[in-house]
């Protein structure tokens, strides 16, 4: 796909300004948050577009010099490499200027639920959340747990995480769905595999300004915890449900000590919720161009499978198989994943753009 020059100049005209803008000094508040966000969105893609550029003017000049036949022979070598590296820089360029999600810079908000496959399942979410835990160490970002509800024999049936840093739902956005595993029980004594599932889903964490919400519209009830915790859980109503009454969605939360803070992140993830539900309601044409691509994001669709007898797991909608299943648990394994997952969207929406 060839960028007219026209376009290049013009993300180079783009870029100057922002930066001009941005050394001014002359930006506060909201208008130089919104710069500042502009800037690192269009950095990338200047960056690339500024590389085009010089590759095209460089062939130009070298085939200027094949007339003199003195210059010929090192013109020719030169502009082999040239020609044969300007097409990946071309396709590279048309990939940063793909229409981005505009959820992809924000921090994301991480569900995970045992489904069928009762204890197992459980432990297996356990799991889940461990290999995320460990991955987002890996890319330098922060979880913290927002819900837990432990299992008795281990693990979780439902576990709510936070995961700040730059460009987290980019990069996990395409783990929302079911996560099958494949394996022998700890309690079952006949060596049998058993199957078992759990859903995980990535909504984007917006900003409050994001998504108002009226007071008026949420029914806010206090409870005394359930579960682990001592002689607090008895004692102290503590725990929070919120429902928002116009969508009837329900979040709750009883994991820490204080009211205060069970409500404060009880709202964090309600308006995660209102936030995702917004956006499939507003960006409905986007939200159906992207189920088209890698995956719709739909918690009921089966995604990937987990099988411990062969070491394994596979991605069922891009067909890759990876054989690095520890690896992959450990989170170490898993961004060869994310990769692949996001370098199939692009191709996909690349090719869709050319068609």
């Amino acid at each position: 796909m060839t960028i007219p020059a026209e376009r290049l100049d013009q993300i180079a005209h783009r870029f100057a300004e922002l930066e001009a803008r941005m050394a001014s000094g002359q930006l506060v508040g909201d208008a130089f948050v919104q710069a500042s966000r502009d800037y690192a969105e269009l950095e990338p893609v200047a960056k690339v577009a500024a590389e085009v550029k010089a590759a095209r003017e460089e062939i130009a000049s070298l085939e200027e010099m094949l007339a003199d036949p003195e210059m010929k022979a090192m013109a020719e070598e030169e502009l082999a490499e040239l020609r044969q590296r300007l097409p990946e820089a071309e396709r590279e360029l048309a990939i940063a200027m793909l229409p981005r999600d505009s959820a992809d810079a924000k921090p994301a908000m991480l569900e995970i639920r045992a489904g069928t496959g009762g204890d197992e399942a459980a432990l297996f979410a356990g799991d889940l959340y461990r290999m995320y835990e460990r991955f987002a160490a890996e890319q330098g970002w922060k979880v913290e747990p927002v819900s837990m509800s432990a299992s008795e024999v281990g693990g979780f049936k439902e576990v709510v995480a936070n995961i700040a840093g730059t460009g987290v739902f980019a990069r996990l956005k395409f783990e929302s769905g079911v996560h099958r595993v494949q394996r022998v029980p700890e309690t079952e004594s006949g060596g049998r595999i058993h199957t078992s599932a759990a859903t995980v889903a990535v909504l984007p964490e917006p900003d409050e300004v994001d998504v108002q919400i009226d007071a008026g519209d949420l029914k806010i009830d206090t409870y005394r915890a359930s579960g682990a915790g001592g002689q607090h859980v008895n004692t102290t109503d503590s725990a929070i449900r919120i429902t928002h009454l116009p969508t009837n969605t329900v979040v709750t939360c009883q994991d820490g000590r204080s009211q205060h803070k069970n409500r404060e992140k009880a709202m964090q993830v309600l308006r995660a919720r209102l936030f995702e539900q917004q956006r499939e309601a507003t960006e409905g044409a986007e939200a159906e161009a992207r189920k088209a691509m890698v995956g719709s994001g739909d918690r009921s669709e089966r995604i990937r499978t987990y099988n411990f007898p062969q070491g394994r797991v596979t991605d069922h909608r891009i067909g890759l198989t990876l054989h690095k299943l520890p690896e992959i648990l450990a989170g170490t394994g898993l961004g060869e994943l994310v990769d692949a997952l996001i370098a199939e969207d692009e191709a996909k929406r690349l090719a869709a753009m050319t068609e």
